[in-house]
């Protein structure tokens, strides 16, 4: 599988072949420089933290299962406990550093921060302990999901995501959180999922670009790519209409607009699956 687009930033250690979970891929800060820390004080579910300062911290670019307050159901998704519980044996209690590689807050105050826990000495050298997406990810218990505006380590991430789907950890288990078929997708509206298919058709109308991934476009799924995610795909050596006939792995929110549809608002968000 090939990751689409520009994937964030490298980390030193990943040139020397360290591995990819153990440290810090992509920290950007050195020892010396001023870093931006706290202490675990809640977890409140397997992608948010709040700090001992009184800051709500998200796990930026994963998407945990929820507990009941999480959905607009009211229900929790399955096996939200059981990431709550594994990211509060990760961090409560701990220190944590925050690096950011794009957004800094969401709309509800949150910091968002790809987030390493802090098992340096006191002194504040050496480098980051282990990275907590790619913990959570690795076990099987959050999905990627990057934002246009925070697209860092969109590449390790979807690796580490990867390796959990093949060997069918945690959520992959489980068949509410399977990767969908582009025809199965009348009852997922206005939820995350992730979606394979064929593409049937790429087409640009009015300066917006189609996927479409059956004979009509009225009905069938269709990705929606905006000229900034085509320009993006550009830059990582895509052609846009020579997608058409590849069959690929799409990411975002199933929306209801003449059929299902995704609007792919960043180049991380497609994967090719064959080649």
């Amino acid at each position: 599988m090939m990751c689409l687009g520009s994937c964030g930033r490298t980390w030193a250690a990943l040139a020397l072949g360290l591995p990819l979970l153990a440290g810090a891929p992509g920290h950007a800060e050195t020892a010396a420089d001023a870093r931006d820390v706290g202490t675990v004080q809640a977890v409140i579910d397997g992608d948010t933290l709040r700090l001992d300062d009184g800051r709500t911290v998200r796990l930026v670019g994963i998407e945990a299962p929820k507990p009941p307050l999480g959905r607009r159901d009211g229900r929790p998704w399955p096996i939200a406990e059981r990431a709550r519980a594994e990211l509060s044996r990760l961090t409560l209690g701990k220190k944590v550093i925050l690096d950011y590689g794009g957004a800094r807050e969401d709309r509800y105050g949150r910091r968002l921060a790809q987030v390493y826990r802090d098992d340096g000495p006191r002194d504040g050298s050496g480098a980051p302990g282990p990275w907590l997406q790619g913990e959570m990810l690795r076990r099987g218990l959050a999905r990627v999901h990057t934002q246009a505006d925070n697209r860092a380590l969109a590449a390790q991430m979807l690796a580490a995501e990867r390796g959990a789907r093949a060997a069918r950890r945690g959520l992959w288990a489980l068949d509410v959180y399977r990767i969908r078929r582009p025809e199965e997708l009348g009852a997922d509206a206005d939820s995350f999922q992730l979606v394979e298919g064929t593409v049937q058709a790429a087409a640009v109308t009015a300066g917006r670009g189609y996927l479409n991934f059956g004979p009509d476009r009225h009905t069938d799924f269709t990705v929606v790519v905006p000229a900034a995610t085509r320009r993006q795909l550009r830059e990582a050596g895509i052609d846009f209409a020579a997608l058409a006939g590849r069959r690929v792995l799409v990411r975002g929110w199933i929306m209801l607009r003449d059929g299902p549809m995704i609007e792919l608002s960043h180049a991380e968000a497609i994967e090719l699956t064959e080649e």
